[in-house]
């Protein structure tokens, strides 16, 4: 449906679907290998929950989660990764921008020593945690944050600001 209506992306892997209909990191691997196969661009979705954030193992669910998606598929050319941490998704909490950049310096890291350099270096890990118009530019200057996944920001005035959000790296250069 999204082919024949011309829609060039596509969002797999949300949380949501993750919970609510049961979707393993299998199954979103291959929906993953499928919308490649049928020319769409994907964002997948990754991320812990608060259990496991606290439990200390966010590396070892999100390495998982990115391990299925990279046994199924060859080309990364077309793949953005969302860190979504599940704890901060509609509950108005956000990951720091320290704990954001942990996760996604630590995302590039697996995919150098897993997929490739070129992959490492190339894929945008883009952030998507309740991201807003006041902790957006903090966010966005964090050096492996590529970019947001935004909600219900989006909804409001602030979005303008998020936006502008990526001009701060440029700017800094």
């Amino acid at each position: 449906m999204l082919v024949n209506l011309q829609v060039p992306w596509v969002i797999l892997g949300h949380s949501e679907r993750r919970a609510l209909m049961g979707e393993s990191s299998d199954f979103v691997a291959d929906k993953v290998a499928y919308a490649l196969s049928q020319g769409l661009k994907v964002i997948a979705c990754i991320g812990e929950t608060l259990e496991q954030r606290e439990a200390g193992t966010t590396m070892d669910v999100v390495a998982t989660q990115t391990k299925a998606i990279a046994e199924k598929i060859s080309d990364w050319t077309n793949v953005v990764l969302a860190y979504e941490p599940v704890w901060a998704i509609g509950t108005g909490k956000v990951a720091t921008p320290a704990q954001a950049q942990e996760v996604h310096d630590g995302l590039r890291k697996w995919l150098h020593s897993n997929v490739s350099p070129a992959v490492a270096e190339s894929t945008r890990i883009i952030y998507g945690g309740s991201v807003n118009g006041a902790n957006c530019k903090e966010l966005a200057a964090q050096p492996d944050v590529d970019g947001f996944l935004v909600g219900g920001a989006s909804l409001k005035p602030e979005f303008v600001d998020i936006i502008k959000a990526a001009t701060v790296k440029s700017s800094s250069a």
